[in-house]
């Protein structure tokens, strides 16, 4: 019997390298059982954020259990906003109002536990009281 599919994740980031990144330290803590997409960039590479890249994430990441969509500045909110306005209103996808780095690897932790799309959305935001010292 296979377990039940895992919340995808995307990060979207205004630079390839700095979704990447994340999207790297966020899957060594998931043992490889959560998708995270980096969609990072533009689509010639520079920095900025792609709807198309977004929308390749969303697709990459669905496996059943819904999308957290984590974006690191406020125009990459305004990028993803755009393409969800475009997406199946059916759709599950949730937007995270949360810490890039913190709140990806919360979210993976928590996803990788079998936390539906509200309680891993629920863990990104709560990383932003996550204190480190």
């Amino acid at each position: 019997m296979s377990a039940a599919p895992a919340v995808g994740i995307v990060l979207v980031s205004h630079s390839a390298e700095l979704a990447q990144g994340a999207a790297h330290l966020a899957a060594q803590v998931s043992g490889g059982t959560v998708t995270i997409i980096a969609a990072g960039g533009t689509d010639d590479g520079e920095l900025g954020t792609s709807a198309a890249k977004v929308e390749r994430g969303l697709r990459l990441a669905e496996s059943g259990a819904g999308v957290v969509v984590l974006p690191d500045l406020g125009s990459a909110v305004l990028t993803v906003r755009a393409v969800l306005e475009d997406e199946d209103p059916a759709t599950n996808v949730v937007m995270a109002d949360a810490p890039f780095v913190e709140g990806a690897v919360a979210a993976t932790v928590t996803a990788a536990a079998g936390g539906d799309i509200k309680a891993v959305a629920a863990a990104a935001e709560e990383a932003r009281n996550a204190r480190k010292l």
